[in-house]
């Protein structure tokens, strides 16, 4: 990998856990409803890159169902968990998309997985477990059940994604854009409320973090980044993408005050390992599609 492209890897891994930040001020702090923000980061999104909606992809329904699944309805679900959740939390209970991703593989595609992968699996999901798990309570973590049915929506979108070759990153972008903003603003009105008031007293830094998850994060960080999987083996890009949730942990400890105890340091590394593991050693194909959904 070139210099240039290092740095540019390295800044989008700050964009990426930047995002987790600004997310947890607008739903926590802001008190914007968090299905509200994401149509409002999905709507964003459509806009900036509506001129490439067409063609639409074909099948028509799939496309809608990935866009939504990878897309709005899984940040939807992240959001959700961010009002109770602590964003380094977040950033490793996320990393249950990737094993998950993967064991659909093999139940919907039929692919095998080897020892070693099965190793990556299990020691993901005991570290996601650590970090979701409070033995104080003897109880999960509500907040991380919603970012864990996050992932797993991910995941499910990659295994449909998969299917459908050819489709171009803006493209790409631009249906997931329309199909949350369409999904999100029905859905929200019927389950949450205030959300116009919220957004009016919110003011301009609802505006900031809108442009930033929707623009900064999707259509510049993401498009940059699937050109890099493009370019370059999964089993080089796969280490370098543990920097995005090292570096939420260190913002969220820094800018957020999360707390990062034992039982989070275990959890963190055993999650990381088991990603690694799986990332580095997939086949080509659903290896790039994995590590791409885990970072939309």
């Amino acid at each position: 990998m070139s210099l240039r492209d290092f740095f540019l890897f390295v800044l989008i891994c700050v964009i990426w856990a930047l995002n987790a930040i600004v997310a947890k001020v607008v739903v926590s702090d802001l008190q914007v409803p968090p299905l509200f923000f994401g149509a409002l980061r999905s709507a964003a999104i459509a806009l900036a890159v509506c001129p490439w909606l067409l063609p639409m992809p074909r099948p028509r329904w799939r496309i809608l169902v990935v866009g939504i699944l990878m897309g709005g309805g899984g940040f939807a679900l992240y959001f959700v968990g961010l009002k109770t959740a602590t964003p380094s939390s977040a950033a490793i209970v996320s990393q249950l998309g990737v094993p998950t991703a993967t064991l659909l593989s093999v139940v919907v595609l039929g692919e095998r997985i080897r020892w070693r992968r099965g190793i990556g699996i299990a020691l993901t999901l005991a570290g996601v477990f650590f970090v979701m798990f409070n033995p104080a309570e003897f109880n999960m973590s509500s907040g991380l059940l919603f970012v864990a049915a996050s992932a797993c929506g991910g995941a499910i979108g990659t295994i449909m994604m998969k299917q459908m070759e050819g489709i171009r990153p803006l493209r790409f972008q631009a249906w997931v854009g329309f199909s949350s903003t369409v999904a999100l603003f029905a859905v929200s009105p019927a389950i949450e409320t205030n959300q116009f008031s919220s957004a009016l007293h919110a003011g301009w830094p609802l505006l900031f973090a809108t442009l930033y998850s929707g623009l900064v994060v999707s259509v510049f960080a993401h498009t940059q980044y699937y050109g890099l999987i493009q370019r370059y083996e999964a089993n080089l890009v796969a280490p370098l993408t543990l920097m995005g949730p090292l570096f939420t942990i260190g913002f969220g400890i820094w800018l957020t005050g999360d707390d990062f105890d034992l039982r989070m340091g275990i959890g963190t590394a055993l999650a990381l390992a088991g990603v690694f593991i799986i990332a580095v050693r997939p086949n080509a194909a659903l290896g790039r599609k994995l590590l791409f959904r885990n970072r939309i």
